[in-house]
């Protein structure tokens, strides 16, 4: 089975590729995530453009993947984090921005009473960003809520810049459907995050406690938010190409020369 990349693909239906994006997550169009990345199966866009005379259009190599994208570096801490909180407010349940190894590029906006007891402890946040980088190597095709390493449960949608998978919105502090977890599971949440039993116990059901429609729609939703963020880290990072481009131009020091007059 031979594998495209978001760009080829883009090339063949001649859409931009947030659309691209937006169909494989929705079904519409077939694909997989493999590592960081959305690949499509060619076999399948065949059929869905009718080729089914044995003679294919499509590219039968894929083109190279480009450098990841530090999202960091292009997009304002203060606006990833007035996304968060907006996440948070217009959900009802927590929120952070993470980037695709799941370091938070924002405080956790609307933290759960569990989870701000378990954060306060020892927990520290290289932990807790383990929990997050797992969740982006799910392989699914739309945002859905699963289980955290904390045991509530969590959803995520993508963040991109261009192409590439650049980062996350994650939300949760969602109680599963059997909550709260039995002593076993306790024991085994205190052991990870090095939590006492009795702290994780006296706070385990402070949680957001909502019910499935409502999980539902913060799913259907959640990818409008990290689409949000999507165009303004594309637009920040247009201005830095744009920027970089004239000051080599100008020349070395001409952007600084010209701050001083």
């Amino acid at each position: 089975m031979t594998l495209l990349t978001s760009k080829q693909v883009q090339e063949i239906f001649r859409v931009d590729r947030s659309t691209i994006y937006r169909m494989a997550e929705d079904g519409r169009l077939p694909a997989v995530k493999v590592g960081r990345q959305w690949r499509f199966p060619s076999e399948h866009l065949e059929s869905l453009l009718g080729q089914s005379n044995g003679e294919s259009t499509l590219p039968t190599t894929p083109a190279a993947d480009t450098e990841p994208v530090a999202l960091r570096a292009i997009l304002p801490g203060d606006s990833a984090q007035a996304v968060a909180d907006l996440a948070a407010d217009l959900f009802g349940v927590m929120a952070v921005v993470t980037d695709m190894q799941g370091q938070a590029l924002t405080s956790v906006a609307n933290p759960c009473g569990y989870f701000t007891a378990v954060f306060n402890g020892i927990y520290t946040a290289d932990r807790c960003s383990e929990g997050w980088r797992r969740l982006g190597e799910e392989i699914d095709l739309e945002p859905r809520f699963l289980p955290s390493h904390l045991g509530f449960l969590c959803a995520r949608s993508f963040i991109r810049v261009g192409s590439n998978l650049a980062g996350m919105v994650i939300v949760g502090g969602v109680a599963p459907e059997v909550w709260p977890p039995d002593e076993t599971e306790i024991a085994a949440v205190a052991s990870e995050t090095g939590t006492s039993e009795q702290i994780i116990s006296d706070h385990v059901s402070e949680v957001y406690w909502i019910d499935q429609a409502h999980q539902d729609w913060i799913v259907r939703n959640l990818s409008r938010v990290s689409d949000l963020i999507s165009h303004l880290a594309d637009g920040h990072g247009r201005l830095i190409q744009k920027l970089e481009t004239i000051a080599a131009l100008a020349g070395p020091g001409a952007l600084t020369e010209g701050a001083n007059k």
